[in-house]
């Protein structure tokens, strides 16, 4: 019984191609320019086209508008809203009243632990907190002032 099962395996419909013989004679349909045109560098041995040459037409890269800028300069910031830190400092998350980069990636508030941070003052600060971070928006210091705390600068030479 199971040698009739393995003798009467067979692949799918469709499932194996034959390989294209190139070059093997008129009978083979794929003889005379072996499927290479007529003359041109295609045609010739040792022939090799970069992978974006599109065969003497205007090239992709070309015919593409340009515009805009990319400043290298540019200083990137993490942002963290003094609303958050209210949240925070309410569920008891924030000890000792210091916040500090390390602290907000530990605590899950920054994605990227090595980028600059700036607090901005979106929303109401009623904890006295003592943030340290790289950068403040001047309504930020204005609010953690006013609740008794302190915003501490941290250079931005060490990320």
């Amino acid at each position: 019984m199971g040698q009739d099962i393995l003798s009467n395996l067979h692949f799918a419909e469709g499932a194996r191609k034959r390989v294209k013989r190139i070059g093997r004679g008129q009978g083979s349909g794929h003889g005379g320019t072996a499927t290479r045109g007529h003359k041109g560098e295609g045609a010739r041995a040792g022939t090799h086209y970069r992978p974006w040459f599109e065969g003497g037409q205007m090239p992709l890269v070309r015919r593409v508008p340009k515009f805009g800028f990319h400043n290298p300069f540019r200083i990137e910031y993490q942002v963290v809203n003094i609303s958050t830190l209210e949240k925070f400092s309410v569920e008891g998350k924030i000890s000792e009243g210091k916040v500090n980069p390390d602290d907000l990636y530990n605590m899950g508030i920054l994605r990227k632990k090595n980028k600059l941070v700036k607090i901005l003052g979106n929303g109401d600060l009623k904890a006295k907190l003592e943030i340290s971070a790289h950068s403040f928006s001047k309504s930020a210091i204005q609010k953690i002032e006013n609740a008794g705390g302190k915003a501490i600068t941290i250079s931005q030479l060490t990320k």
